[in-house]
């Protein structure tokens, strides 16, 4: 496994400082007792520091597939009563003895992920037809038959009839659900990874209309010679409620109508959307500046269930470095910090849940360093460990996880963007760009396309296909009147569809871009706020884009266009 190699370093290690303590233990009784016994108290003195670090090495290996292990066991659980449910059983709170006896008839093959060799250290093909990162399996290309466990159907699956699609990123499949699987058999087959809709329903969250599993988007980029037209049919404008400038915006993964915002008064403020993007209102404002040095949230974001929001601070003064806001049914929060400091200095600057866990979160810091938290247990008990401290020489700004493999990308402002295998332990890719890079966003439809934001006039924005050998297959941007330099705190976001990019600006405009236009430029502009535009993000649903300005206004804008209609 990834971790072997240490592990019999520090081996070696401990049998050359055990030769060493034999020295001085001779001379004892040459008349130098004294000093052998100082010498061999320093030499055991290393030995302990050195069987410390080894301890919390394996500590962090065993937590994190600990985690990982939970939550299979809760995915198991939920899929047999859902294929409970779906045979007509009458009491799918636990599944059947029959489903049980099932299930100890099949052979599951499934390789752990130390076993299997990638080749990917320049996003490049896979060498390998299977590939299992993290315990994520990829289907083979041999035709073994194959288990599907299909999810109560609904209107929204009936009418986009979407089946099992593959996670293979170069020729996506679809499968119809079969009626009648016959397990009794002993096969060795491998489990087909859930839908997207099957997903939600398992973690009790709304899927996106029309959304696929998986599509390669990569083909349509830079195609069209002209984009499809985006309109913005009203924008309205509300006083944030903040007494200092606006930093952050975040959208509710499960509870829609619902998105936060954080500001530098250290006020994180819930709003809800009404109906279908008349208007929206406040629900609450919460104090979530840090416990000592009162500092406000650098960066906010809500766990993939939706009850709560992080919020990140700094690491200097020994103060919190990450909180909690638990929002209970009355829309009234509850704000919790976390005891582990693992961030040695400076802001930190990014948080995010990763796609395939919602037990662990990762944060990016001033200091370097990528870590890692996991929570214990499922009771608000988080412990983090840093992943890379060496692998960056400046701050991390953006840091994200890919949805199909356990791989944690992290953007710097060194020009650099790290790919981090947490299942191995190593690195997974590196690469090296021109200007500074402020974040990295996965696309939610190509599980292989990412974009990066740089620091470079009117190529803001880079477009990355993790199985080219290329890296860049696409770069566009847009032209900054107020300012020159571009800054950190303008943010991005992806459509639902994976088809537009929203993009704030120093100018008091959002830049919308399609990925298909085969021109380095917006294709619409929306100019509303009367200051500089932080960040527009889509709403999962409806045709509206959510902004923030520093202005200190909240914008809600209709936009609709060929793609975007729901």
């Amino acid at each position: 496994m990834g971790w072997n190699a240490p592990l019999k370093k520090a081996k070696i290690e401990e049998d050359e400082i055990l030769e060493e303590v034999e020295v001085p233990k001779q001379q004892e009784y040459g008349g130098e007792s004294i000093h052998g016994r100082m010498e061999r108290e320093k030499v055991l003195e290393g030995l302990i520091e050195n069987r410390i670090k080894e301890i919390h090495h394996i500590q962090q290996i065993i937590d994190f597939h600990t985690s990982r292990l939970n939550y299979a066991k809760r995915r198991l659980e939920e899929s047999q009563i859902q294929l409970a449910r779906l045979r007509g059983e009458d009491d799918i709170s636990k599944p059947s003895n029959n489903l049980s006896s099932e299930n100890d008839n099949v052979d599951i093959d499934c390789e752990p992920a130390s076993s299997v060799k990638m080749s990917y250290n320049s996003f490049g093909k896979h060498e390998n037809d299977l590939v299992e990162c993290g315990g994520i399996p990829r289907k083979p290309t041999c035709s073994k038959p194959q288990l599907v466990i299909p999810s109560k159907p609904s209107q929204e699956t009936q009418s986009t009839k979407s089946g099992t699609t593959s996670l293979d990123s170069d020729v996506p499949t679809t499968a119809t659900a079969p009626t009648h699987i016959n397990v009794a058999r002993k096969k060795r087959v491998r489990y087909a990874e859930p839908s997207l809709e099957q997903e939600a329903l398992e973690n009790h969250t709304k899927p996106i209309k029309g959304q696929k599993e998986h599509d390669d988007l990569t083909k349509i980029i830079w195609k069209s010679s002209s984009p499809v037209a985006v309109h913005c049919q009203s924008s309205s404008l509300m006083a944030s409620q903040h007494k200092r400038r606006l930093r952050s915006l975040a959208l509710c993964p499960t509870n829609e109508p619902l998105f936060v915002t954080s500001a530098l008064d250290g006020i994180v403020n819930l709003w809800q959307v009404q109906g279908r993007g008349s208007g929206f209102n406040l629900l609450s404002s919460t104090s979530c500046s840090s416990n000592k040095q009162m500092r406000w949230p650098e960066d906010i974001t809500w766990h993939p269930r939706g009850d709560r929001v992080f919020s990140v601070y700094s690491a200097d003064g020994g103060d919190s470095q990450v909180s909690t806001m638990f929002i209970n049914k009355e829309k009234k929060a509850d704000v919790h910090y976390l005891e582990d400091q693992p961030h040695v200095k400076g802001i930190i600057n990014c948080i995010n849940f990763m796609p395939w866990d919602e037990s662990c979160f990762v944060t990016g810091g001033s200091d370097h360093a990528v870590v890692l938290w996991s929570e214990k247990d499922g009771k608000d008990l988080w412990k983090a460990g840093a992943l890379h401290r060496h692998n960056h020489s400046s701050a991390v700004m953006g840091v994200a996880g890919l949805q199909h493999k356990s791989i944690i990308l992290s953007a710097g402002a060194d020009k650099r963007i790290i790919g981090f295998d947490v299942a191995s332990q190593q690195l997974n890719c590196k690469y090296q760009l021109e200007s500074k890079c402020m974040d990295v966003l996965p696309n939610p439809r190509d599980f292989n396309l990412i974009m990066v934001q740089t620091g470079t006039q009117e190529q803001q924005i880079r477009l990355f296909d993790m199985r080219s050998s290329q890296g860049e297959i696409h770069a566009f941007g847009f032209k900054q009147e107020s300012s020159d330099s571009q800054s950190a705190l303008i943010k991005q976001c992806w459509s639902p569809d994976g088809l537009y990019l929203s993009s704030g600006s120093v100018d008091p405009v959002i830049h919308i871009f399609d990925i298909r236009y085969n021109a380095r430029k917006p294709c619409h502009a929306i100019r509303s706020h009367q200051k500089r535009v932080f960040k527009a993000s889509w709403h999962h649903s409806l045709p509206i884009l959510i902004s923030i300005s520093s202005d200190l206004n909240v914008g809600l804008h209709n936009v609709t266009s060929g793609s975007l209609k729901t």
